[in-house]
Parts: C-alpha cells; structure tokens; sequence
C-alpha cells in the first residue's frame, strides 16, 4: 500500500510505532522498520551516549529505515540532532514542537520532521515552519493528550494543511488504518498497540494489566506531571487523584529523590528540570517535581515491572487489544485486514 507517508519515509507500509519511553528501544523499533511500519526509538529516556549505542544496535539488525522522538525542550536537543544527522536517522519526531531553528538543522542535514499535534492551530504553525510530516493524536491515545478525539481533529488538521498527516489515537487494526485513510491521513501510529506485542521489552505482568484493561480503564489525570496525562487506572493513580496537596508533595519529594539517585543527577540539576518543565505552566511544587521525576515512575512499572509503583501510560485501545502478537505478525494482520475491507466496500453487493 502506497501512501504520501510510505513514499516520505521509505516503508513499506504506512503504520507508525511511537516513540515510548523505556519501551521504545533497540529491539522494538528493529522489528517494526524490519516488517515494513516504521519504529521511532524514544529518545527521552536515553542519555546521549544510550541513543547513540540504540542507533548501532538498530542499524545491526535491519537495514530499514526508523525514526528518533527527541524532546525539543531538552537542554541537549542540537546535539542529538548532530547525531541523527552522523547516523543518517531518516526523521526526527517531536512530542512538543521544535524550534525554527532546530527544523532547519535537521532540514539541512537531511533529516525528516514529524512533529506530534493535538489542535489544529499548532499543526498550522509548524507546517508553516517547514515541517515534512505531523501526527495527530486525539483524545483517545496514551500518555499526555488532548480533548478532541480523533475522528474530529483529524478531518481539521488534514483540511488545514498539505503535508502528510499521521493519525494517533484508538487505532489497532486493518479497519482502523482504513478509516483514517478515508480521512485524508497518510498512516496511522500506533502505541499502545505495538507495547502490546512480543517485541516489546514490558514485562509479562505489566503487559497482563495492559491487556486486562476495559475502554474505560483509563483515566485523563493532571497529577502526574501538570498537563492531562492519559493513564491506566491503577491503585496507585487514584491514590494521586484523592491525595491532597501536603500528601501529593510528600510523594513527589520521595519519588524526587529516587530519581534524583537513580539518573546520578543532582538536586540542583532535578530542579532545574522542574522548572523546565514548569515554564509555561500554573504547576504546583508538587506537580514541578513529579513532572521532574516522571521518568522515574515510568520506569518503574515498564523496566522493574511494579505497577503498584509507578505509572503506565495507555490509550482507551488498550480494552480492544487481547493477544500478543510479534511486530510482524501484527503489522501483516493489519495489511491484511486493511485490504479485505478495502475490497468489501468497493464491491457491489
């Protein structure tokens, strides 16, 4: 299947896997470039030098082309663009987005920009910009996300501008990459879908809570970092929810504190990044440290396997997601899917 998207990107078939934090590595990534989407390595949760050894252990297990999520607000973010560009990294994806300046660099350097929207005024301004790509993600999809579901913001941002849009938020299968063809998208993106694969690093146990979820085993809460933040629901989550302000700062404080240790920054540098992540926002203390330390209690439920502990992000899909297919087994089933209904609705009956 030929889209605007296959033709920009190189794959062979027009499904994304999005960059997840402690999820969206090596392996991953390798086995959905491998058969024919297109993986993005989540860059956030990697220091310099762990990205550019993912980029090397990518590169040795498929020649396939594969993106690389950058944060645009990280102190570091022109410098791993300098190393997409040495590597030759096909495109830069982007969850906030990226500055003028660092869409040239990568324009100049021969690397793609896919910028991630969730309202049609920023995917106007950053098409303005000179961006190759957005993807939309509606209100449907995991982690930080928006109001609008998809089937409305959709339709806006791919009348609004005339550059591939790739469409996030509820899709899992043939019927769905069908629709948001139908829409004008150029593919699909998928996250929660591609967690829940073989290839996916996740623990067995989280990926049974994950599968064990309803479409209303999710909840949209602000106590996480600040902004709406889509997660499953978790004792621990509602125990954010119902904390009060001296409790929810006792809990960021001590997760502050574990994070501050586990990544050998110091409190100064933890801070810092609190007031990063603060700027442009009305955040309480407590939400600036869990926004500085976030991290933290993702890795701890997707590489130490204790939910009880930490946070998963996940989309509404997740209740529609029952088995755990490998990369390739998915993304032929979904091709397949796709180009059954296809057929189906072209013929007359």
């Amino acid at each position: 299947m030929r889209t605007r998207l296959t033709e920009l990107l190189g794959c062979r078939h027009p499904i994304v896997q999005t960059g997840m934090g402690y999820v969206a590595g090596a392996g991953l990534v390798a086995a959905t470039s491998a058969a024919g989407g297109f993986g993005i390595v989540a860059s956030a949760t990697m220091t310099l030098d762990q990205l550019a050894v993912t980029l090397r252990d990518i590169r040795s297990r498929t020649e396939a082309p594969f993106g690389v999520n950058v944060r645009a607000d990280a102190p570091d973010a022109a410098e791993r663009v300098e190393l997409l560009i040495r590597e030759r990294v096909k495109l830069a994806s982007f969850a906030l987005a990226p500055s003028r300046d660092l869409i040239r660099r990568c324009a100049d350097g021969g690397v793609l920009t896919m910028p991630s929207v969730g309202a049609r005024r920023h995917a106007e301004k950053v098409a303005e910009w000179g961006v190759d790509a957005v993807l939309v993600q509606g209100g449907e999809g995991g982690g930080h996300t928006g109001p609008v579901p998809t089937t409305l913001l959709l339709p806006q941002v791919v009348d609004a501008v005339g550059i591939p849009v790739v469409a996030a938020g509820g899709f899992f299968d043939g019927r769905g990459l069908v629709a948001a063809l139908a829409y004008g998208a150029a593919g699909i993106a998928m996250g929660t879908r591609f967690l829940l694969t073989s290839d996916s690093p996740v623990s067995a146990s989280v990926k049974q809570q994950y599968l064990a979820a309803s479409v209303t085993g999710t909840v949209v809460t602000t106590r996480i970092d600040g902004v709406p933040h889509r997660v499953l629901r978790t004792p621990f989550v509602d125990g954010l929810e119902r904390s009060g302000r001296l409790a929810a700062l006792a809990r960021s404080a001590r997760h502050a504190a574990a994070f501050r240790r586990e990544s050998g920054l110091t409190w100064t540098q933890l801070l810092r990044a609190g007031r990063a992540a603060r700027h442009g926002r009305e955040l309480s203390w407590a939400q600036t440290l869990m926004a500085a330390n976030t991290p933290a209690l993702l890795r701890t439920s997707m590489v130490d396997g204790r939910p009880e502990a930490g946070v998963m992000s996940a989309g509404q899909v997740a209740g529609l997601i029952d088995d755990l297919p490998s990369c390739a087994a998915l993304i032929d089933r979904i091709m397949k899917e796709a180009d059954e209904r296809l057929a189906e609705l072209t013929t007359f009956r």
